[in-house]
């Protein structure tokens, strides 16, 4: 249960970390690129041999480098959706969004991998889609002198839009991690994992590079602050899932980050939450938990 927990407050600290970092950083590229440069070390360092030989010398390495370059885009493109959206949504709807992505390898395992959804997934999927028709058909309120409101909105439909973005790119990330689950190669987690930070990392360093923006102090430190919670979060679920039995680790994982996320979003960030949209969050906790039993 420790590293399951473990679990829970390295995935909260990332979204922490990030949203922390708006006032500070002056190349976002910069820190998402130091992040993934720690990220990829510490693959490195953690790696056993077996992942290693599987990587360089078997005969099914290529799906590890095919799925983890993949994976590796859709993670940044996460990670960029994500902070983007702290900026306009706020942390608490940012990082639940970021979680319900979890329907997309749900419907994918469906239709490509031929599982039966059982009645409590179809359940949280129609639960799902009435939280984000909630979340969507809500007018925005006026932002309140001195509060940081995260329904304040120039333009509420497009902002919107990039959280159901975010849902997409989280699901899709998600869903390469089942995808080599079910075709990779059993030994070659630790390679797929490097392989995922190490492409993020090269597509950041060649923006940084033909971007020719300097990279400040703050930005290292916020990069190296997210870095590793970031590996950690994903060594620890792994290292979960292989002391506990799935249907208590992805529920509680999910569910565990988001009322962390909120309960820091809210009483750290002083961002307001309407009573709708804490109805449909607290539809997107069950539906979440639905999804993975």
């Amino acid at each position: 249960m420790i590293y399951l927990i473990l679990a829970v407050v390295s995935s909260s600290l990332i979204s922490i970390f990030m949203r922390l970092s708006e006032n500070h950083i002056k190349n976002e590229m910069g820190m998402f690129m130091v992040n993934y440069a720690l990220c990829a070390v510490l693959a490195v360092g953690f790696m056993e041999r077996s992942s290693m030989t599987t990587l360089l010398g078997t005969h099914d390495q290529y799906l590890t480098v095919i799925i983890g370059i993949i994976t590796g885009a859709f993670f940044l493109g996460g990670f960029l959706f994500l902070k983007y959206n702290m900026k306009h949504n706020g942390i608490v709807l940012s990082s639940t969004f970021m979680k319900l992505g979890v329907l997309i390898p749900t419907i994918m395992a469906i239709v490509v991998f031929g599982e039966t959804p059982s009645i409590m997934q179809i359940g949280g999927i129609a639960i799902a889609i009435a939280a984000i028709i909630i979340i969507n058909i809500e007018k925005e309120p006026q932002k309140e002198d001195g509060v940081t409101s995260i329904e304040d909105t120039s333009n509420g439909g497009n902002k919107k839009i990039l959280l159901l973005v975010l849902l997409l790119l989280g699901g899709l990330g998600d869903s390469m991690s089942n995808i080599f689950d079910k075709i990779g190669p059993s030994d070659g987690k630790d390679g797929f994992l490097l392989l995922t930070f190490f492409t993020a990392l090269v597509i950041t360093t060649v923006i940084v590079v033909f971007g020719k923006k300097k990279i400040c102090k703050a930005d290292i430190i916020f990069g190296l602050l997210v870095g590793v919670p970031n590996y950690f979060s994903a060594r620890f679920l792994l290292a979960s899932l292989g002391s506990l039995e799935a249907v208590i680790v992805y529920p509680t994982f999910s569910v565990g980050t988001m009322v962390m996320v909120t309960m820091v979003g809210v009483l750290a960030f002083h961002e307001k939450i309407s009573k709708q949209k804490g109805i449909a969050l607290g539809l997107i906790a069950v539906a979440i938990a639905l999804l993975n039993m």
